[in-house]
């Protein structure tokens, strides 16, 4: 049944079918093979009850406010403030472009509108300072993927509903572990640009923007008013969504960004990636009802443990496991489809689904800039409108390096993750 299923995915998936398709076919087919009866009929209670989720209503509600801060100019300012205060670190604006992107990560919790907002922003200075290419291309995409880490992350929201763990927890898990691996980016690109120091370009100091408190106290606003209010115990985070959403609004009334046109594009963007979003997550939802049904994710795992393998080496095994996978299949069907099999695995060896979630979103961020199909790779490579894509994947590889050192860190050290919900809950 194992070795069917599998297979039967890599065929659905191979053969080009759109993920949320291939993940509904993969249900029907497993159904009529091992159930005692037809799952199908179950289909309309099961897309129901998704819909309604309380907890869901909250992925729409981020959408949309990413898709307003992308239009109201909040990234500029704030690159152009911090410029000058890390022009003088050795790969000089390279650290801007991290910073911005940990920045606006906390604001937007989408990866991709993270590379393609900072990218816009940052491109300009690749030609004029004379920046190695890879390297600093590198460093936007890498400092995009920190949208999923850094609350408040759709994707942590995805991983919370599917893995049955508290969001909030999640967002407090993420946050040490999100401020580190962007320390390790910036460290990675001071590293490459003391062995080769043209790499870090022409060291201008650049013109000084707007105050730097000007430029961060609308992030820092946001960021309290989302993510704040859930631990203040004022919102839970569909609310907390809703929040963040006003107050996207009213920056961008503030700054004379809310046109008719700027909203009907927000809206517009906001419907295709709610609808991709949730056709893919119903349809995880029906697979996940057909393989409890049919046992299929308690063979698994007594597989697992059959093996006799220490809960270390299975641990690795699967971090291998979506290292290869991601370089295959984009990031959020990777998650949704492998989420309801893999942490009923890493619960039975003894790990904290909750840690896991953490470790779980760097393994989905390094998809996003490992080729061939790495998402981030290509929003840097379509906004810098030329060149060549090989140039985009070689500059990533030394920060999936960092990603593979913070996965190490966390391994070693939990608590990195579990200290602040640890903290939160008094124990």
């Amino acid at each position: 049944m194992i070795g069917v299923s599998a297979a039967l995915l890599l065929i659905l998936v191979g053969l080009g079918i759109p993920v949320a398709a291939a993940l509904f076919f993969l249900g029907v087919i497993l159904g009529d093979l091992y159930a005692f009866l037809p799952p199908l009929p179950a289909l309309g209670d099961i897309a129901w009850s998704t819909s309604t989720e309380f907890l869901l209503i909250s992925v729409p509600l981020f959408i949309l406010m990413g898709e307003v801060l992308l239009r109201a100019g909040i990234a500029g300012d704030m690159y152009r403030a911090l410029a000058p205060l890390l022009a003088r670190v050795p790969g000089g604006l390279m650290h801007t472009n991290i910073a911005s992107c940990a920045l606006f990560a906390a604001t937007s919790g989408s990866s991709v509108a993270t590379a393609a907002t900072i990218g816009t922003v940052a491109m300009p200075n690749l030609d004029r300072y004379g920046y190695g290419r890879g390297l600093f291309l590198g460093s936007i995409a890498a400092g995009g993927t920190l949208g999923i880490l850094i609350p408040p992350s759709i994707n942590m929201i995805l991983y919370g509903v599917l893995a049955e763990v508290s969001v909030g927890a999640l967002y407090l898990a993420g946050l040490l572990p999100g401020v580190l691996l962007a320390l390790l980016f910036s460290g990675t690109v001071a590293l490459a640009c003391l062995l080769r120091p043209a790499l870090g370009g022409t060291r201008v100091r650049p013109a000084p923007g707007p105050g730097l408190a000007r430029a961060l106290l609308p992030v820092g606003a946001l960021f309290l008013l989302v993510v704040g209010s859930i631990y203040a115990g004022f919102a839970t985070p569909t609310e907390a969504a809703a929040l963040g959403l006003l107050g996207a609004l009213a920056l961008a009334a503030q700054r004379r960004a809310l046109s008719p046109a700027a909203l009907l594009a927000a809206f517009e963007g906001a419907m295709k990636t709610t609808a991709m979003v949730m056709l893919i997550v119903l349809a995880a939802y029906f697979l996940n009802f057909v393989m409890v049904n049919i046992g299929l994710t308690r063979a698994v795992v007594g597989l697992v443990q059959d093996l006799g393998w220490p809960p270390l080496a299975v641990l690795l095994a699967i971090v291998l496991l979506y290292l290869v996978l991601g370089c295959f299949m984009d990031t959020l069907s990777l998650m949704i489809a492998t989420t309801p099999v893999v942490v009923p695995i890493v619960a039975a060896l003894g790990y904290d689904p909750l840690w896991f979630g953490v470790l779980f979103m760097i393994l989905i961020e390094a998809a996003l800039i490992t080729p061939p199909v790495g998402m981030n790779l290509f929003v840097v490579q379509a906004v810098r409108g030329g060149g060549e894509f090989r140039e985009v994947a070689i500059g990533a590889l030394p920060f999936l390096l960092a990603m593979l050192a913070m996965i190490a860190l966390l391994i070693a050290a939990p608590g990195l993750a579990l200290f602040l919900p640890s903290l939160a809950r008094g124990g």
